[in-house]
């Protein structure tokens, strides 16, 4: 995850400073996928356009040609927002910000031969009396385990 933003009303020139934001100083990939929402507009083509991207509109009800954004939303509505009540916006940015940290530190993907994107290091068991310990992540959420010398 590059790059994440809360707001209420959603529309083609938030969506166009969220682009901006996400890719400063021509660092935007070569296409970019996206559905066929109507608050893109001719807006957010013509700029993708412009940033040298090649703008990839899905086929009509076809979310399974976006898999990416569609897995990592169905993972933050499954193991963040189902299990919370979401308040304000201000909120649901810190949450969000809290589970892309967890995303990229702390939980496993089999696609990375179980291993997370930053990389892990994972602690071997010290000596018979090392204890496994909890580490709560997303407020007890979710926990990432670890062998502890016990004290």
């Amino acid at each position: 995850m590059l790059h994440f933003a809360v707001t209420d009303h959603p529309g083609a020139q938030w969506i166009v400073q969220q682009l901006r934001e996400a890719f400063p100083f021509d660092t935007a990939p070569r296409y970019l996928i996206f559905d066929r929402d109507g608050k893109y507009g001719s807006e957010v083509p013509e700029v993708l356009s412009g940033m040298g991207v090649e703008p990839v509109q899905t086929a009509p009800r076809a979310p399974w040609q976006n898999g990416v954004a569609e897995r990592w939303v169905g993972s933050v509505r499954r193991e963040l927002l189902d299990h919370v009540v979401v308040f304000n916006r201000v909120q649901l940015h810190r949450l969000l910000a809290d589970f892309v940290v967890y995303y990229h530190e702390d939980r496993c993907h089999l696609t990375l031969g179980k291993d997370t994107p930053n990389g892990r290091v994972v602690t071997a068991k010290l000596s018979a009396d090392a204890r496994v310990i909890a580490l709560a992540r997303l407020g007890g959420l979710q926990h990432r385990y670890e062998w502890r010398q016990a004290a």
